[in-house]
């Protein structure tokens, strides 16, 4: 078989047996797989083995995997995953379907002008990016800034909040780990008490955190989203995008 469809049996036997061993049910956490930097063959592969999410790191090479499998598109989704600048929403907007990187208002509301430009799209569904290990060179905003930012973007008409998304300090420690993707779901379970029945945040379900690494300690403490590409593509070379 070939390794793609190997690995992709692998990662969700991780995710099946994680998910047992929080005493969740695998259906509640769904597989993206990241394929930033591979060949839109790689993703077709992996298509073929019955995976439809796929993450994209950057906005150019994206687009252009994008139109090159423009044929499959209704058996694709795509999640835009990495630190967005203003000048590069307008591609995001037209391009994907989900965007789990906005980090400030700015880019929510660049992001809901520009998807309204295209009245034949769905609006984007989109989460807000946390910054919990507060590491200088991560995007994100602090657990007591994300209320806020989620309450902007719900008003906005051509997005959809559907969550919080994470990407934690790495450790080889599975309790640090479970530490930092804690502090992520009690923050999500307090917006989400706390606006329940709000107009906004009625599709407000996803926690998007857990990655090749330490997606184990990110089911165990709530994630419904694991973005995984090494485990699944391999080791990607390092590109300046």
């Amino acid at each position: 078989m070939n390794s793609i469809v190997v690995n992709l049996m692998q990662v969700r036997e991780r995710i099946e047996l994680a998910a047992l061993a929080a005493k969740r049910e695998p259906e509640e956490i769904e597989l993206l797989a990241v394929s930033k930097t591979f060949p839109a063959s790689a993703v077709e592969e992996a298509m073929h083995a019955g995976q439809s999410a796929f993450g994209e790191n950057y906005v150019q090479e994206a687009v252009e995997k994008i139109q090159k499998l423009a044929k499959l598109r209704p058996w694709l989704v795509w999640h835009f995953i990495g630190p967005l600048q203003s000048n590069k929403t307008r591609e995001v907007a037209e391009h994907f379907d989900w965007v789990h990187s906005v980090d400030r208002l700015k880019i929510a509301e660049r992001l809901s002008a520009q998807r309204g430009e295209f009245p034949d799209l769905a609006p984007l569904q989109v989460c807000a990016q946390i910054n919990v290990s507060e590491e200088d060179s991560k995007s994100g905003v602090s657990l007591a800034e994300v209320e806020a930012l989620c309450n902007a973007i719900t008003s906005l008409p051509n997005l959809v909040l559907r969550g919080l998304m994470a990407i934690p300090a790495p450790s080889p420690n599975i309790e640090q780990q479970r530490q930092a993707f804690g502090a992520v779901r009690e923050c999500f379970l307090q917006i989400q008490a706390a606006h329940d029945g709000e107009l906004g945040y009625q599709f407000f379900d996803t926690l998007s955190m857990g990655m090749s690494d330490d997606l184990e300690a990110a089911i165990l403490e709530g994630s419904t989203m694991v973005r995984v590409g090494t485990a699944i593509f391999g080791k990607r070379d390092k590109i300046n995008k």
